[in-house]
């Protein structure tokens, strides 16, 4: 049976990790670890998630929490830490405010992983975006084709950093890139594909909603900065000439849809 390791990254996030512990907390799969990187929070962060390990602890659920609070370089300098610590077969990471869509979402992925002898390079759903109060707004308007690979992301990234499940030892061959600030999570699911593809390993379509996305967050407040250095990740991978031509794809099929 497979293992999934959760990583949450957290920085002053008391309003919001409750929920995204609560969801994992309630998962009735048993072969859980979650790891909670924290970047030296100055606010109850810690606090709530030192009471949520012993709540599982208590439990005996077969989840194991660790929660590490220290100064980092930035949150994919502690998704590197969450990498370099996971110890599950594959790593998830799910923000602080994104929560598991029902209690058997993680057994829903494990029977659909573990249904052949070979373990996909990466297994990957669809998204659903929710408000504050984790109320539905809307699906993700960027959807997962059939057929993934890492080509794929040359027309957007097309499935969600949140929803993306990486075998462990892809992602440790391939961690964050930290010369990216906003846009390092994009350069990681491509090269992870990539190497994926070079194993010969499959990337598994779940044809399921795997993860509740808080609206917002770091890319879209910082949404310029972010576009920027999106079109420097995919000129890397892609090359300028059809990064350029997509961009201009992307703007004519926008002013069609008004």
């Amino acid at each position: 049976m497979i293992k999934f390791t959760i990583v949450t990254c957290t920085f002053q996030a008391e309003n919001v990790i409750g929920r995204t512990m609560e969801s994992v907390l309630h998962q009735t799969f048993r072969r859980v670890e979650h790891l909670i990187v924290d970047g030296a929070s100055r606010d109850r962060t810690v606090t709530l998630a030192r009471a949520y390990k012993e709540q599982s602890d208590a439990m005996a659920n077969g989840h194991e929490v660790c929660v590490v609070s220290e100064p980092d370089g930035g949150l994919y300098d502690a998704m590197n830490k969450g990498i370099r610590k996971a110890k599950g077969d594959y790593v998830v990471f799910l923000n602080a405010g994104d929560v598991l869509p029902s209690p058997t979402t993680l057994e829903f992925i494990s029977r659909r992983a573990g249904a052949s002898d070979d373990l996909p390079g990466v297994l990957f759903g669809d998204t659903d975006i929710v408000d504050d109060a984790g109320r539905f707004l809307r699906h993700r308007r960027l959807s997962p084709p059939e057929r993934l690979t890492w080509k794929s992301f040359r027309r957007g990234m097309l499935v969600c950093h949140q929803a993306f499940y990486a075998r462990t030892d892809l992602a440790r061959h391939c961690p964050y890139d930290l010369q990216y600030r906003y846009s390092a999570d994009v350069d990681w699911c491509i090269r992870v594909m990539r190497e994926a593809s070079e194993r010969g390993l499959r990337l598994m379509n779940l044809h399921a909603v795997v993860v509740n996305y808080l609206d917002g967050g770091m890319t879209v407040k910082n949404h310029r900065a972010s576009l920027r250095e999106r079109f420097r990740v995919m000129s890397h991978h892609y090359g300028l000439f059809t990064t350029v031509a997509m961009h201009v794809w992307f703007v004519v099929r926008s002013v069609l849809k008004r």
